[in-house]
């Protein structure tokens, strides 16, 4: 089953801690949902997997940003609409939103359009942290958003936190988890800040304006984190995200399971289910330059645009990949998929590296399952590194 995401990349304006791909030129949006329809359209013959083309049915469609809810309403139903005439759907498809708080009341009814499942991007609910970061929303809208998607029968609601940012307390964190949960949603994705190159926070940091928090604070965090969402009834199913037992993200989910997927407009990512990634240019007068011809002649199949680079992984980069995207979720790695893909002797060098963290209690081994344990996930990317070649 394929997975088709969408990006939106425009904001009204950018956040302090954001390095994606995006633009505050909104007034490209009509043009832009145009160019992207015939993306859609011409890539529908694309291989995704081996024998399978992306006609094979649909399981998840991704909307991520960027800011999507910028879009008006009218104007994702179009987009779905292309997607729905170009592509087998599933019935029970999985169509996820990403929405700002402040865009929900724009939207008055979400579940008519076909979403069954909105990604809210609340970071905190401390309208202080709200304004250092640069979010344009306060948290007495943020709850409000929730409550209107509630009320609209959105009935899988994940909302986006972020800890470590610069000021922000033990008991700030505490109070974000308790409204969160409070509020009677599905899904909780929480992240660590990381001050990336190029953005407002890193600036600020060079210029001492900010500090970063220290270690054992963030360690407290995610630990109190794991320690409420567990008491809430939510399952960890991947070091950042939290669900309701049956609400875990299938589109995420299919990401770290190698599942063949679709992205489509600029900085989107593709995969076909074997060992080629392909990454669309991310410069949205390139992509509009080349999508938005009237030419149809010359948009054919064996003419098309060239937007994207394609990567093919060697079989080490598919395994180290195999290793950490196991690793970073509570399924694990499977031994004996290890040793079908990559060989036995693959397999005892995994084992291998493997048992210096058993030892130490990091990882954990239940028959051909390997993962690693919850108190060790802050530090799992020392643990990933281990087995990369």
């Amino acid at each position: 089953m394929a997975g088709i995401y969408v990006h939106i990349p425009f904001c009204k304006s950018r956040c302090a801690y954001c390095d994606f791909f995006s633009t505050t030129r909104a007034g490209d949006a009509e043009n832009y949902v145009r160019a992207l329809s015939r993306e859609v359209v011409l890539r529908r013959g694309e291989v995704l997997s081996e024998g399978r083309a992306c006609s094979a049915q649909v399981a998840t469609i991704y909307f991520g940003g960027g800011t999507p809810s910028m879009l008006t309403p009218r104007q994702l139903e179009d987009i779905l609409g292309v997607i729905r005439r170009s592509y087998a759907i599933a019935p029970d498809a999985e169509v996820t939103l990403e929405m700002n708080p402040d865009d929900v009341g724009r939207w008055p009814d979400v579940a008519a359009l076909g979403v069954n499942r909105v990604s809210l991007g609340v970071q905190t609910f401390d309208d202080g942290l709200l304004t250092l970061i640069r979010r344009r929303h306060d948290a007495r809208t943020a709850v409000e958003a929730v409550r209107s998607l509630q009320r609209q029968g959105i009935g899988n609601i994940s909302i986006d936190l972020i800890y470590g940012l610069p000021g922000q307390t033990l008991e700030l964190w505490r109070h974000d988890l308790d409204t969160a949960f409070a509020l009677g949603i599905q899904h909780i994705s929480a992240y660590a800040l990381s001050f990336e190159p190029g953005t407002l926070l890193s600036r600020w940091r060079s210029e001492g304006r900010v500090s970063e928090a220290p270690d054992e604070l963030s360690v407290e965090m995610f630990a109190m984190l794991c320690d409420r969402a567990r008491q809430a009834g939510f399952q960890h199913y991947e070091i950042s995200n939290f669900a309701r037992p049956g609400c875990a993200s299938r589109h995420n989910s299919s990401y770290w399971a190698g599942t063949p997927y679709l992205g489509f407009g600029p900085a989107a990512h593709s995969f076909d289910g074997l060992r080629t990634r392909r990454a669309n240019v991310p410069d949205l007068d390139e992509y509009l330059r080349c999508w938005s011809s009237d030419d149809q002649q010359a948009l054919d199949e064996d003419a098309r645009p060239q937007t994207a680079t394609l990567e093919v992984l060697s079989d080490d980069e598919l395994y180290e990949e195999t290793v950490m995207c196991g690793l970073r979720t509570a399924r694990g790695i499977d031994l004996s998929d290890i040793e079908r893909r990559f060989g036995a002797e693959r397999l005892r060098m995994l084992i291998a590296t493997a048992e210096r963290h058993i030892r130490t209690g990091r990882l954990q081994r239940s028959g051909n399952v390997l993962c690693i344990n919850e108190k060790s996930l802050m530090v799992s990317d020392d643990i990933m590194s281990d087995f990369m070649l």
